[in-house]
């Protein structure tokens, strides 16, 4: 459940989960590794190869949520509380990983999630790098390295459909990643502020990082199409809401607005569905 968030749809080439636990090619500001993680009674165990293990190593916990506390969780509504309960072991994951959290949320930006992870696979298989292969690991690439997609020309992307809007974003955010990864040291405030400065960088996509890799039980992606509605339903038996509507009812439970969130997500009822579907453009 904690790292669940780190997936971006099925057949995400950067990590893979199964019954032998979590695989996942990352970069590190060491170098790239691959990671492997698993549960037992006994608690959470680690493997790592390359030359970020070590980096990985000192900061699993960080990784898995240990910071991620709820001694002041507001015990105000009851479904809520009751999905705390039922869903125990989530914490926040905090990846420490900026850039690497930006790429996909900045693809999933004005479109559907399987639009937007196919776009990720796709930009994956044209630039990324094959991780190596190393004891069960199943093949993974690691993640769009920011000198690559500088370089990239306009049409690459296009062909994995993404339009020269968001192109552009990503292009820009890469010539600023060693910057943009420092948000991993400065304070959530201020890391929403640096990435926000960027043009193409709004609330929204700054809370779909802040969630992944800064461990911000806090964010709320305003703007989000579906969101508001989930909201909206769970909290106040309305089928529809409104941003400004989701942001009174979330407010009681500050700073775990984003936590709560993804409750709702993992378990709460889905808001009525009313018209037709959106057609999925594929011109790829």
């Amino acid at each position: 459940m904690t790292l669940a968030p780190l997936i971006h749809g099925y057949g995400d080439p950067t990590i893979r989960a199964g019954a032998s636990g979590i695989w996942r090619a990352t970069g590190t500001p060491i170098g790239p590794a691959v990671q492997h993680l698993r549960q037992d009674n006994n608690g959470i165990h680690m493997r790592a190869w390359g030359d970020g293990a070590a980096w990985l190593a000192d900061r699993l916990p960080v990784l898995v949520g240990a910071n991620d506390v709820l001694d002041d969780f507001p015990n105000v509504v009851p479904i809520v509380t009751e999905l705390v309960r039922r869903h125990e072991g989530l914490r926040i994951p905090c990846t420490q990983a900026v850039w690497e959290s930006l790429v996909p949320a900045i693809l999933e930006q004005k479109v559907t999630g399987t639009e937007a992870h196919a776009s990720f696979r796709a930009l994956h298989r044209t630039l990324g790098e094959r991780a190596p292969r190393v004891e069960n690991a199943p093949l993974l690439m690691f993640p769009l390295a920011p000198a690559v997609v500088v370089g990239t020309p306009s049409h690459v992307f296009h062909a994995a459909n993404v339009e020269r809007k968001r192109s552009d974003t990503i292009r820009r955010c890469a010539s600023y990643a060693r910057r943009l990864e420092e948000c991993a040291e400065l304070t959530i405030s201020e890391a929403h502020r640096r990435l926000q400065s960027l043009p193409g960088i709004g609330a929204w996509t700054s809370a779909e990082v802040a969630i992944r890799a800064l461990g911000d039980a806090d964010a709320v992606s305003v703007g989000d199409f579906h969101l508001k509605n989930l909201v909206a339903w769970n909290l106040a038996s309305q089928p529809r809401g409104t941003d400004e509507q989701m942001l009174e009812l979330l407010e009681p439970f500050r700073p775990h607005r984003g936590r709560v969130l993804l409750l709702l997500q993992l378990g709460g009822a889905h808001a009525p569905r009313f018209g037709p579907r959106l057609t999925i453009q594929k011109r790829w």
